[in-house]
């Protein structure tokens, strides 16, 4: 799996965890929906960190916890 898809299964994760949608989580996050929904269709390939953050700030949880899961530690290098 790659770092996008990581980002993008755990925003999903995160969601149904919460039962909300992505445009509550873009209101949550003072994020457009284009944004998320951009990262979560993957016409974002490489989102800002402030952009994670904020929907970390969303979702109520630290860059740390949404960073935190066995699927980015298992994640190969993106420098070969």
């Amino acid at each position: 799996m790659d770092t996008i898809s990581a980002v993008r299964n755990r925003i999903l994760r995160l969601c149904a965890e919460r039962n909300i949608t992505i445009n509550k989580l873009a209101t949550l996050s003072a994020l457009p929906p284009s944004s998320v929904k951009n990262i979560l269709y993957g016409k974002s390939n490489d989102p800002k960190l402030l952009t994670l953050k904020k929907l970390c700030d969303g979702l109520d949880i630290s860059l740390g916890e949404f960073f935190s899961t066995e699927e980015f530690d298992s994640l190969e290098p993106e420098i070969k």
